[in-house]
């Protein structure tokens, strides 16, 4: 069956130049963006109840950009004036230039890792007397406190923030003919959202192994996967479904 309808399950690309809207020209798509999981803050009460004291870390690791805005944002809440002196670990360019938006750049010690914390391991041995904090979600990955621990990091993780599934009850009569997924919280969200989905002729397209293992978990057939040696890419491997089924 041609594909026509694509939903996608995170917030529209910021570019006019993103990949899908090239995908959506060449092949006269309709692709939607909405987010099925958002972000939520805990409060500084939550925090305290993990009885953290910011003053006993000189140094921060920080993964994504919600690391960013939620350690910024709950040590305003609790008052706490993060010292100059502070070092930040970043796991990726992106995240050290999104830091930006809270401390000045050239003024402040921020390391920066390709794609992984583990890039920084001859940076971290030369505080390896030192305490590192990582702000996090209520989802993290086990490569990276793994990762760290291999390291020999002397770390402790703050939850400042959680994944919530969002509400979609307004697309409950809306039909796609592919609905995009790029962690298992967007297909845990589908399924809460949507106890009763019946599958039929929708094409499930998922991002990763983890991915992918939720759906079969979800007992959905999964159409499109990525990445591939071929599709390295989402985006790639919609067109290339789009090719072999046209």
């Amino acid at each position: 069956m041609k594909v026509k309808t694509i939903l996608v399950s995170q917030p529209e690309p910021a570019s006019e130049k993103s990949p899908y809207s090239k995908l959506k020209e060449k092949h006269k798509l309709k692709i939607d963006f909405r987010p099925f999981i958002h972000v939520e803050g805990l409060s500084a009460k939550e925090v305290r109840l993990q009885k953290i004291n910011f003053s006993d870390f000189n140094n921060v690791i920080l993964t994504s950009r919600n690391a960013v805005d939620h350690f910024f944002r709950i040590t305003e809440e609790m008052r706490y004036k993060v010292p100059d002196a502070t070092k930040y670990f970043c796991q990726s360019e992106a995240v050290a230039y999104y830091l930006q938006k809270y401390v000045v750049y050239r003024k402040r010690k921020i390391y920066v890792g390709q794609k992984s914390v583990n890039d920084l391991e001859d940076i971290f041995k030369k505080f390896e007397k030192e305490s590192f904090l990582l702000p996090s979600s209520d989802v993290l990955s086990p490569s990276i406190p793994n990762g760290l621990d291999a390291m020999g990091v002397n770390w402790q993780r703050a939850q400042l923030y959680k994944t919530v599934v969002s509400d979609l009850s307004d697309l409950r009569d809306v039909y796609y003919d592919v609905l995009v997924f790029f962690s298992p919280s967007g297909i845990e969200s589908l399924m809460k959202n949507f106890p009763d989905f019946e599958q039929n002729n929708t094409r499930i397209a998922a991002y990763g192994n983890a991915t992918v293992f939720a759906a079969d978990k979800a007992k959905l057939r999964i159409d499109i996967k990525a990445p591939t040696p071929d599709t390295p890419s989402m985006s790639m491997a919609i067109e290339k479904y789009i090719l072999e089924n046209d």
